[in-house]
């Protein structure tokens, strides 16, 4: 088994969570069978007009076999700032693919999530579709998926309802590999409403991370998402900025 441990120790002073799990930077960490996995925690302090302190810790379990992959995430974060405002969110997501063919797979997922900051008490999906193979060499790999899914949203607001909602979800991604010491990996989402499709969301990611030594990379990460009907008093765009270590053994 592969085991990663992350350090991140720059973060950009906007640093929102995605709603939107990347599933794509997470799956992609290998391509052999067997069991793979890693565990990362991050510490962060900012300084602005507020003071800010995180800490967050992401697991990932991975199960893989010719035909069959079994995923499964946990991600916790917690926040304080000025002494006294406590922000948590967690979210846990559980993913199957049956390859049936060369290029193509199918996917099925279940998810449940909080987000205080997103004024989220409770979001749970379910889904399943298709997940198509592009292009695939040693320098750079490409997919394609389409999946539809059902959406159960309990959101912390007084004046606004609770969603019960049939969403499409879009993605492509891919990894590129330049050089042997580089990798370039990008994945974005498109999610929207199927019975309103001016309600939608966008997600990206994009990573690049470059080694400095054997086992040893240092990467760079922006996260991105736009939702177009967000509960009112949150904002329709949170960014994120992070500079880390990452060593593998």
């Amino acid at each position: 088994m592969k085991k990663y441990i992350v350090i991140a120790f720059v973060v950009f002073p906007f640093v929102l969570q995605s709603q939107i799990i990347n599933v794509e930077n997470i799956r992609r960490v290998t391509d052999t069978t067997g069991w793979s996995g890693y565990t990362r925690l991050i510490v962060n302090l900012v300084k602005n007009r507020n003071t800010i302190f995180g800490i967050s810790n992401r697991t990932r379990i991975q199960y893989k076999t010719k035909e069959h992959l079994w995923l499964l995430l946990n991600d916790l974060d917690f926040r304080k700032a000025n002494e006294n405002k406590l922000v948590s969110r967690n979210a846990q997501h559980f993913r199957y693919n049956y390859r049936f063919h060369p290029k193509f797979a199918f996917e099925a997922f279940l998810q449940s999530q909080t987000d205080e900051i997103a004024a989220i008490r409770f979001r749970g999906l379910i889904g399943s579709g298709i997940r198509f193979k592009i292009s695939k060499n040693e320098k750079y790999k490409l997919y394609l998926g389409s999946l539809i899914m059902y959406e159960h949203e309990n959101i912390n607001s007084t004046i606004e309802d609770n969603n019960r909602d049939w969403r499409n979800s879009t993605y492509f991604s891919m990894s590129l590999y330049p050089k042997k010491n580089i990798s370039i990996v990008s994945t974005t989402y498109f999610q929207p409403r199927f019975d309103m499709f001016s309600d939608f969301r966008i997600s990206s990611q994009n990573t690049i991370a470059f080694e400095i030594f054997k086992k040893l990379m240092f990467t760079t990460n922006f996260t991105y998402q736009y939702d177009e009907f967000p509960v009112i008093g949150v904002p329709k765009e949170q960014y994120r900025l992070t500079n880390g270590l990452l060593y593998s053994f």
